[in-house]
């Protein structure tokens, strides 16, 4: 009777230690399934987070196309003023240049025609008349001339200087857009470095979590 007692009673035991036993199994296998859930949110996590940061590069990249466009745009627009520098340069010592040829030609024509009224004889008086005629008709073409050339002169400057202006103005437009691509893409970047640190966090979280279960299965296992 009493081996059936003792017997009896190590059979409780044991029935109450396998009860403990189960009891820390399920609150294992809890504790993995939250573990598991946990790593699903992680990965969904991260899925998104990768996506957001390729979008963000797409965008990047994009804006650096766009500034590289502009940049161009400047280049060339910096050409095209230097170029334009150079012509109007050319046409000013052209515009010079005919107008000492037209004063050469008016002084040695009125030399000439002095030199001519200093010759002539009172008799050829008629003749002296049409000749001091057509002087008068040349020089009143002079200065007609000598207008058309000023005021060619004068829209021509103020031609240039409305191209100057606008090219100036196209050029501060130019910085400006290159100046915000920049700032854009800088930006961007902050926010990708954002991204990897909280990725970072993530992972590092994850696998404390990992680290810190299976240390409880060790400890459990060795209670056991």
């Amino acid at each position: 009777m009493e081996d059936s007692g003792t017997i009896l009673c190590q059979i409780s035991s044991l029935k109450d230690m396998l009860d403990q036993v189960n009891e820390e199994i399920e609150a294992n296998i809890q504790a993995t399934r939250e573990i598991e859930s946990q790593i699903v949110k992680c990965t969904e996590v991260k899925s998104a987070l990768a996506a957001r940061e390729s979008e963000l590069m797409r965008t990047a990249y994009a804006l650096q196309f766009e500034i590289d466009g502009l940049m161009r745009v400047h280049a060339d627009s910096e050409t095209s003023l230097k170029h334009l520098d150079e012509k109007i340069c050319c046409l000013r010592t052209r515009r010079d240049e005919i107008l000492m040829s037209m004063n050469n030609r008016r002084d040695a024509f009125m030399a000439s025609c002095l030199a001519f009224q200093n010759e002539v004889s009172v008799k050829d008086n008629d003749e002296v008349c049409t000749l001091l005629a057509e002087k008068k008709l040349l020089q009143n073409e002079v200065r007609s001339l000598n207008k058309k050339t000023k005021a060619l002169e004068s829209s021509t400057t103020a031609f240039v200087e409305e191209v100057l202006e606008d090219l100036q103005q196209a050029k501060s437009a130019l910085d400006v857009e290159i100046r915000s691509g920049n700032i854009e893409n800088e930006k961007l970047l902050k926010d990708i470095d954002e991204i990897k640190r909280t990725l970072s966090s993530l992972m590092l979280a994850r696998t404390q979590e990992m680290q810190v279960s299976g240390a409880g299965n060790v400890f459990s296992s060795a209670d056991q």
